[in-house]
């Protein structure tokens, strides 16, 4: 009988060490998905970073590029305005060239 209690021992004993060695095993694999998965992880967040760049560049492109339409406009307009009031000068220099000499003529002389 003490046989018998012997060999279910050993038995159980086998057992669990068959236990242990598949746990061990599967505690290997769990660390190996593990790194696999951070790999992977670490790979899509260069993926993501990557694109988030990409498309804020094109969004900062086309700012930049409104705000260059709009400054090319409004200088167009400053330099339209500038235009039309030196016209707008030469215009009354012109016409009233004639008092402006007579003017200065006579500043001069009373001096």
């Amino acid at each position: 009988m003490a046989d018998v209690v012997e060999s279910k021992v050993t038995g159980i004993i086998q057992s669990l060490n068959g236990l242990e060695d598949d746990l061990d095993s599967l505690t290997d694999k769990v660390g190996d998905m593990k790194k696999q998965l951070t790999v992977k992880t670490l790979g899509e967040i260069d993926t993501l970073l990557e694109k988030t760049r990409e498309m804020a560049m094109k969004e900062a492109e086309v700012i930049i590029n409104a705000a260059k339409e709009k400054a090319n406009i409004e200088s167009t307009g400053i330099v339209q305005e500038g235009d039309s009031k030196l016209t707008k000068i030469e215009s009354n220099t012109n016409a009233n060239f004639d008092d402006m000499v007579k003017h200065v003529v006579s500043t001069i002389l009373k001096a």
